[in-house]
């Protein structure tokens, strides 16, 4: 298994290499690419990796140079015609999209891609978040940017965003923080979705359970490319994908994880009753 040093700097150097290319294509004469048709938006470690292989299997899609351009958010100082730079040329009957779980959270991103994006469409999946947040920890501390133990990180969340989104979220600090000690802030999904409501409209966004994409993938992934108005299909495989392994005993022992779902019970409230859901984790 890889170090989590050697995570960080091959992750650093494949961006930087598609980053580069994007510049390439930007510079040249002429339109560089389209503009994607759809996003997968979040949330982060909800299965968008999984969903993204999903829609990336499909006949009538082609992908964009990677999943995580994070051009609404990270990166939007570069411009379109670089977001541009990523996407492929298309035959009048193929799409393209890509898939950053960041576009969710990020309080700009959804003014940014109403303007940028008016017809676009956006999927978003939803995790139960006591299990979201436990798994984003682990995610995090895989790449060894978490020294806290978990209890420890949770308590600590408040003030450390607080602090790094002092001189606003797009500053390098703040987008360090909101990526990766955001563990209860993610997981208060009604904000979120009531944010891109406000930009965005309902029609135009399609919100799943991660819940359902592994219980039912078939029926699940059938109700997205409904959505998409694409054509329906079936992969080969329903694979799941992640970069997270579980390592020694798990630090959500009872007692936290009974804390966190009194903490989220009225997010969790709030979100049933915003997109008509009955309990949306039920047990």
């Amino acid at each position: 298994m890889s170090t989590p040093g050697r995570r960080q700097v091959t992750d650093h150097l494949r961006r930087g290499v598609r980053a580069t290319r994007a510049w390439g294509r930007a510079a040249r004469p002429g339109e560089p690419g389209p503009l994607p048709d759809f996003l997968v938006i979040g949330g982060q470690r909800c299965g968008t990796t999984s969903l993204y292989h999903h829609l990336a299997a499909h006949p009538r899609v082609r992908v964009a140079t990677g999943k995580e351009l994070q051009y609404f958010s990270v990166h939007h100082g570069r411009g379109t015609r670089w977001y541009r730079g990523h996407f492929p040329r298309l035959a009048p009957d193929e799409r393209t999209f890509e898939a950053s779980p960041y576009y969710l959270f990020h309080p700009g991103v959804p003014s940014r891609v109403a303007a940028a994006l008016p017809q676009a469409r956006f999927v978003a999946l939803l995790r139960d978040p006591v299990q979201r947040a436990y798994s984003h920890y682990l995610h995090t501390r895989s790449y060894g940017l978490e020294p806290l133990t978990f209890t420890d990180a949770l308590d600590a969340e408040e003030e450390r965003l607080a602090r790094a989104t002092r001189g606003g979220p797009d500053t390098r600090a703040a987008h360090r923080a909101l990526r990766n000690h955001s563990y209860a802030a993610r997981g208060r999904y009604a904000e979120q979705v009531e944010r891109w409501f406000a930009h965005v409209p309902r029609e135009r966004i399609h919100v799943a359970r991660t819940e359902d994409l592994h219980a039912d993938p078939t029926g699940t992934y059938r109700a997205i490319l409904a959505f998409l108005d694409l054509p329906a299909f079936t992969p080969e495989a329903f694979t799941r994908h992640t970069r997270r392994v579980d390592e020694g005993a798990s630090q959500l022992t009872p007692q936290l994880r009974d804390r966190l779902a009194a903490y989220f019970a009225p997010h969790n409230a709030r979100l049933a009753a915003l997109l008509d859901w009955p309990d949306p984790w039920p047990g």
